[in-house]
């Protein structure tokens, strides 16, 4: 038997493919796990059917999980694939064109047969196997269905819930040519299976057969080592966009004293925030699951009434029907977290792909004038802070607030410092408890040097007040008709947001000098791929700097004066052009767009090679 040689590479982008029943996800997860216990930078990117059941072996059906690993610091899970994993003929197809030239091509033999040539859409007698298709890759050829269930011949288990194990085969494989152990997975599986002692040893004898079938394979002698990423010292762990806004959302209802109660109605790819705060109750967090978008957001508007940091959480077709529920907000002034997970539309769209398609519905999708703060995340460990940061802004100015992510965020996945509780900024909430000295009667929408109202407590002597959403009488509360009350309470609702600028920090330069050529401006999921563009540029010797925005209604205030100090301003997004519509009329700037509206992210060569149109 041939040596095995050990590679040193600084990183590696891998594509695990199959049917949604193949167990993709867990497995990129898995070795995802493994990777971020190894101290190794990471970025991931998981890839859902639409379908709940897409048929089996169809390109509709197709699951996939990419995760770029490196030594040095990463900002996206990758444009071009250096290892694809196929458990069919399928995944080959769809997935071949994202493949680097010479890239690792991992086959499961059996899903090449001639059914599944056929609901792949190959013409008769088509087989990528014997024809010319992967000639410039490496193909690594493994009946991984037959050795799977040779592997688990002893157990009583029939063929289908052998058949299952295929992805553990998988993973020990992986974890032999990328020089790991199998621990962290055995751990995982020990504790889901924990008492299903058949289906947890064929998993683990399934992962453990992967694993050994590297060390006697003859035809592939090479085994791959990433080292360890120089890293901020701290405690990290692998997290995701969902995961991290949920934690925010833990800690600011730590920080401020609030009960926590969430109004929800599950839509992807939203669910998960619902999911993860229900097993916190430990914390004094209510969790609701709706009948409907409108009873979740009214039901969370009455938790707010009631002195609760409320929150609800939806995406896209769940903000259309909430709209006219906020709009109740905005007119009552009260505080309320609006969580946008953002996916392609319109209508129902395309449920599990990402798009920054609602910041104009953010802004003006409501009735009326309804202004509202708008922030959004950037990356999957960013959304902590955001969470934080619109619960301040709701109960500081008395105010809902929409938070925008998407699915690229709450799906990816990358390392997280865990902070210090200590460290983390109090949140400041200030009830209305009696009359002040001099008050005679209660002033409801009397305000402050924010312009935000009294927030009180139902049922407080002396305070009692009505709320509705009918236009108020500046001050006392009553409902008025008086249209110069009206343009009053529409000016001032519309002052108190701006007012919010005073008290956000200034926006600063992510890379780049203070002036030159071009400067592009992102927001939301584009952080990564401008980042990576940007900096490549840079280390080109090109004048290209980048900002981006976390606060998006209002703006930082200096940000028109950056705008103006370059040649071009490049506004790159998941959309149609809906920020650079925003930037153009707020700052009358000529802001150049690069718009991509393919349910995936933008890559950092397609902005390299935009960026350079305006150097």
């Amino acid at each position: 038997m041939n040596e095995i040689a050990t590679t040193t590479l600084e990183e590696v982008v891998i594509k695990f493919a199959g049917d949604s029943g193949d167990g993709m996800q867990l497995t990129g997860s898995q070795f995802t796990n493994n990777t971020a216990l190894l101290g190794i930078d990471l970025a991931t990117f998981p890839d859902f059917p639409a379908e709940i059941r897409a048929p089996l072996g169809t390109l509709p059906g197709v699951s996939g999980f990419q995760l770029r690993f490196s030594s040095n610091p990463i900002y996206t899970p990758g444009d071009h694939c250096d290892v694809l994993v196929a458990m069919n003929a399928a995944a080959l197809k769809v997935n071949l064109k994202n493949l680097k030239h010479g890239a690792k091509v991992i086959l499961n033999t059996d899903g090449f047969d001639a059914k599944n040539l056929r609901l792949a859409n190959y013409a008769e007698g088509e087989n990528p196997l014997e024809d010319d298709t992967l000639s410039e890759f490496e193909t690594i050829r493994i009946d991984v269905t037959k050795l799977t269930r040779e592997a688990l011949k002893d157990y009583t288990l029939g063929t289908k819930e052998k058949d299952r194990a295929k992805n553990m085969f998988v993973l020990g494989y992986l974890y032999w040519m990328f020089d790991r152990d199998t621990d962290s997975t055995i751990s995982f599986l020990q504790e889901k299976f924990g008492k299903k002692d058949e289906i947890l040893n064929s998993n683990i004898a399934a992962l453990k057969a992967g694993f050994n079938y590297g060390e006697t394979i003859e035809t592939f002698r090479t085994r791959f080592k990433v080292e360890k990423a120089k890293m901020e010292p701290g405690t990290y762990r692998s997290i995701m966009g969902n995961q991290a806004l949920s934690y925010g959302l833990i800690a600011a209802a730590e920080k401020s004293g609030l009960p926590m109660f969430l109004g929800s109605y599950p839509i992807t790819p939203a669910s998960d925030i619902l999911h993860e705060l229900s097993r916190y109750k430990n914390f004094g967090i209510r969790t609701f699951q709706a009948e409907d978008e409108i009873a979740a957001i009214t039901s969370a508007i009455g938790a707010a009434y009631g002195g609760s940091l409320a929150l609800t959480t939806t995406s896209g077709p769940g903000m259309a029907l909430k709209a006219e529920a906020m709009g109740l907000a905005v007119m009552m002034e009260i505080p309320l977290v609006i969580i946008n997970i953002q996916r392609g539309g319109p209508s129902t769209g395309l449920p599990t792909k990402t798009e920054q398609s609602d910041l104009l519905q953010a802004y003006y999708g409501r009735n009326g004038e309804c202004p509202m703060p708008v922030i959004s995340a950037n990356t999957p460990s960013d959304c902590f802070e955001v969470a934080m940061e619109a619960v301040r802004i709701a109960v500081e100015h008395v105010t809902p607030i929409i938070l925008l992510s998407d699915g690229y965020i709450a799906n990816g996945a990358e390392p997280w410092r865990f902070p210090n509780a200590d460290d983390l900024p109090e949140i400041k909430v200030s009830f209305k408890a009696s009359l002040a000295e001099g008050e005679d009667v209660f002033l409801p929408y009397k305000r402050d040097e924010k312009l935000a109202r009294p927030w009180v407590k139902p049922g407080t002597p002396g305070l009692e007040h009505r709320v509705g959403g009918l236009e108020k009488q500046n001050i006392t509360g009553n409902v008025n008709y008086e249209p110069e009350n009206h343009q009053l309470m529409v000016k001032l609702r519309q002052q108190k947001v701006d007012l919010i600028a005073d008290y956000i920090p200034l926006q600063h330069l992510d890379a780049g000098p203070d002036k030159g050529k071009v400067l592009v401006l992102g927001w939301g999921s584009t952080y990564g791929g401008i980042k990576s563009a940007v900096a490549e540029l840079l280390a080109e010797g090109h004048a290209v700097a980048h900002a981006h925005l976390r606060y998006l209604r209002p703006f930082p205030k200096n940000l028109g004066s950056i705008l103006r100090q370059y040649d071009t301003v490049l506004v790159p997004e998941i959309n149609n052009g809906q920020l650079i519509k925003i930037i153009r009329d707020e700052f009358l700037v000529d802001a150049k767009g690069y718009h991509k509206i393919k349910g995936t992210p933008i890559t950092r060569f397609e902005l390299m090679d935009e960026i350079k149109k305006y150097l």
